[in-house]
């Protein structure tokens, strides 16, 4: 089990997440441009309306996503990522019911999420999770899921 601290999305290890995360969807989908679009600025996974949340095991961080407001009410999930050593192992699981916890309280009642394709695993995570398939509502040209959850209290 994973355990979630906040981190400065420009500052290591979460740089390095992303930077990680960054270098395997480009060469998954043979692009230079996957997260570039929609853009998304550092500041957005920043307090007061967003967050960057880094999973240890340890003193090893194995996990990162972060949470930005889309709409008043509504945050969006971005930059999932678990390094390879840690998959199949339920981190996503852990990471993505952290930034939930994370989104609502920050005060969002309801959080969407977008991914690829070639992520299929993200799918039927986000859909285990609860994720409700729903139109567009963003111009990704790299999506072909977009999903809406309702959020709850965190469990205690």
């Amino acid at each position: 089990m994973a355990d979630f601290a906040p981190c400065d999305p420009e500052i290591p290890p979460a740089s390095e997440l992303l930077a990680e995360m960054s270098a395997e969807l480009n060469e998954m989908y043979w692009t230079r441009s996957r997260l570039s679009l929609p853009k998304l600025e550092p500041a957005e996974l920043r307090a007061p309306t967003g967050t960057f949340l880094v999973g240890w095991e340890g003193t090893r961080a194995v996990a990162g996503g972060g949470l930005r407001e889309l709409a008043d009410g509504v945050a969006e999930i971005k930059r999932m990522f678990v390094r390879p050593p840690a998959r199949s192992r339920g981190v996503a699981g852990e990471l993505l019911a952290a930034l939930e916890s994370a989104a609502y309280g920050l005060g969002y009642r309801t959080a969407r999420l977008d991914t690829g394709p070639k992520q299929v695993h993200a799918i039927r995570l986000y859909e285990k999770a609860g994720f409700a398939p729903i139109e567009p509502y963003n111009d990704n040209p790299f999506a072909c899921f977009w999903g809406e959850k309702e959020l709850k209290p965190p469990s205690s």
